[in-house]
């Protein structure tokens, strides 16, 4: 027992740096507005896989949910086809990696919020509230843009919720 919490505390001490790089790529799908496709640039000889990326720190409503295709839309004009550098920060549960986008100084992820086109979102358990986030989320609401031009929009884990009851 004693040895297989070794192998376990190893293993996971091992992958730490990987959770915590920044790795420059190109986006080249846009899944909806908190979720994009990223191939990192080639190293070497050698090319990696494109990874799933799911944009930190934010939730952006769903694509059949109100402003998620506005959302999505954003998010592509953003950053198809351009260059990022993404900063890894964490895998999901689905096994996506979590990471902030940076195309030149613009930090997309704030963006997405300050456009109006996703909520700030931080997991209790895994992130403190990033000031910025919560300031472009403030300047959005109180101009009314995108999602904050409705008196209550609907956060996308509420209505996530809402769908699956219904489903039941």
């Amino acid at each position: 027992m004693k040895r297989g919490l070794w192998l376990l505390l190893v293993a996971w001490a091992v992958s730490l740096p990987a959770l915590a790089e920044n790795v420059r790529g190109v986006v080249v799908g846009v899944i909806d507005g908190d979720t994009v496709l990223f191939k990192p640039e080639r190293t070497g000889a050698r090319s990696r896989a494109i990874l799933k990326i799911r944009l930190a720190d934010i939730d952006a409503p769903e694509k059949s949910q109100a402003y998620g295709d506005a959302a999505t839309r954003a998010l592509t004009a953003l950053v198809l086809n351009q260059s990022v550098e993404a900063n890894m920060v964490a895998t999901d549960v689905y096994g996506r990696r979590v990471a902030h986008l940076a195309q030149g100084t613009l930090q997309v992820n704030i963006e997405m919020v300050r456009l109006g086109l996703a909520w700030t979102y931080y997991p209790a358990s895994r992130y403190r509230r990033n000031a910025a986030g919560v300031a472009a989320q403030e300047e959005a609401r109180r101009a009314r843009r995108g999602l904050w031009a409705e008196a209550t929009p609907t956060p996308p884990w509420i209505w996530r919720r809402a769908q699956r009851q219904s489903v039941n």
